[in-house]
């Protein structure tokens, strides 16, 4: 047999064969071998190495975590979903159906359509806080602006039930409303805390229903207090959270470590169009609201005391003017006639900085402190005037809409301003120009009365000249008790007004 019968004969075939598969076999195992070892050394490597958590930090961790669960237990029952439905009805266009109206008038039998009304429902979603029980009616603080145009109202509690709600009040300058729910089933109540005890750092917890998910629960700290400027002319003194709150929220508790209400969620500030949270979230202090839940409930409305001035915070130059720089109040600009602050002897340009011996930090503070006082109440107000402290006190009457818009009372009825060099630049007047600028003149108002105009400088009262806006509001004071009247300079002409008879 030669050598190429040899090499192709069947058995030298079948023994190259399984050499090749052994050694491809092989190949297989090696590179298996090779891709395992790195990972089973990292493995064993792992074992031998083990992270170790700190038992001391664990149960820190835990205990926190333990509070948290402690404190959404507590609250949550007591924070209710408020669905809310509006009715709009808006007359029908009033021109016939197309086509067929449009050319051959409505079908016989079917009505005519044209200047008929319809009906249009719009749904709403707040939070509220069940505050109070009696016997089987339970009462819910929530935002004036999650029911202030609902028709209907319904409940949704914790536990999934829903309960007919009717609105029982409503408070446009707090924002706060109450409802009611009838029911024998019982339902735990929330825990009123201290708003004023809150500091910056506080632990703050949000539970609501943000977007309509029912009975969520955020978490953050205090950011500030003090906050003012709210919407639609809010007076509250806002507590700032970066708690995580969002539309839903609104009416809902926010609470501190221990699960008591230290504020009711409102607004959040936010650059996005749809409002989402960045973390700035407001909240009333539930102190602004205890006095409300009381008269909530007993009359379904809420009185606010009147004192009768219009208050400013001054800008700096009327602050250095009047020596108040460094001094927290606010400035009694203008007072009405016959109000209780005209009675117990405050006058315009006092600078008021406390009430009942309580510091006002601000135009804003002192509005919503005169408006906590109860009609018929006395309170000391303290004022600075002339560079003195003195005190007055004044027996507070009933705030009437009617009556805080008299701008015929508004005494004088003109805000000045003194001549800086950004007004005399502006106005071309000599550095040395004198007399004070007329900002603005109140319609109705004795100033305006007798003539004097925005842009005029008040030079003289009652004859008497004018150095600065120290010795305006002295004159007003001292030599106004029977008539009233300016001079002043429009354009280049010395002018006096007509004579104001008190």
């Amino acid at each position: 047999m030669n050598i190429l019968q040899k090499l192709s004969s069947k058995n030298l075939i079948v023994f190259n064969l399984v050499l090749i598969g052994a050694i491809f076999g092989f190949f297989l195992a090696f590179l298996s071998f090779s891709c395992s070892t790195p990972q089973a050394s990292k493995t064993a490597r792992a074992e031998e190495n083990p992270v170790i958590i700190p038992e001391g930090a664990l149960a820190v961790a835990e205990g926190l975590q333990t509070v948290f669960r402690s404190v959404a237990d507590k609250v949550l029952p007591s924070v209710v979903e408020l669905k809310t439905v509006s009715i709009r009805r808006q007359q029908a266009p009033n021109f016939p159906g197309i086509p067929w109206e449009f050319f051959f008038g409505p079908r016989e039998g079917e009505p005519d359509s044209r200047g008929q009304e319809r009906e249009y429902r719009s749904q709403g979603l707040g939070s509220g806080i069940i505050v109070r029980q009696n016997r089987d009616i339970y009462y819910v603080l929530t935002n004036n602006h999650v029911v202030e145009n609902a028709n209907e109202i319904i409940v949704a509690v914790n536990n999934g039930k829903e309960y007919p709600a009717e609105l029982v009040g409503r408070d446009e300058r707090k924002d706060l409303a109450m409802v009611s729910f009838k029911t024998s089933d019982v339902h735990p109540l929330a825990v009123l805390g201290d708003s004023d005890l809150v500091r910056v750092g506080d632990w703050a917890i949000a539970v609501g229903n943000p977007l309509g998910f029912m009975s969520s629960v955020t978490m953050g700290i205090v950011s500030a207090v003090g906050r003012t400027g709210g919407p639609a002319n809010n007076i509250n003194d806002f507590i700032q959270t970066d708690t995580s709150i969002n539309q839903g929220n609104s009416g809902g508790a926010l609470v501190n470590i221990r699960g008591e209400v230290i504020g009711i969620n409102t607004w959040i500030a936010s650059n996005s169009s749809g409002g989402g949270s960045v973390g700035l979230g407001f909240a009333i202090p539930v102190n602004n609201a205890k006095r409300s839940v009381d008269e909530f409930i007993s009359s379904g409305t809420i009185s606010y005391g009147w004192l009768g001035v219009s208050l400013n915070d001054p800008a700096r130059e009327t602050a250095q003017i009047l020596g108040l720089e460094g001094k927290r109040g606010a400035l009694a600009s203008q007072v009405f006639t016959g109000s209780p602050a005209d009675k117990g002897g405050i006058r315009p340009g006092d600078f008021i900085t406390h009430v009942g011996g309580r510091e006002a930090r601000g135009t804003n503070q002192l509005t919503m402190m005169v408006g906590d006082l109860k009609p018929g109440d006395r309170a000391v107000f303290t004022i600075i005037r002339d560079g003195v402290s003195q005190d007055f006190t004044v027996r507070i009457e009933a705030r009437s809409d009617q009556v805080a818009s008299e701008n015929k009372k508004l005494w004088p009825g003109v805000y000045v301003a003194p001549l800086t060099d950004e007004i005399k630049n502006s106005l071309k007047l000599d550095k040395n120009a004198q007399g004070l600028f007329v900002a603005q003149v109140i319609a109705d108002s004795p100033a305006d009365v007798i003539g004097l105009r925005q842009g005029d400088r008040i030079t003289a009262i009652n004859g008497e000249n004018i150095r600065d806006l120290a010795a305006f509001y002295r004159l007003l004071r001292e030599k106004t008790e029977k008539e009233l009247w300016f001079g002043f300079i429009r354009g280049d002409s010395p002018l006096e007004t007509l004579k104001y008879k008190r």
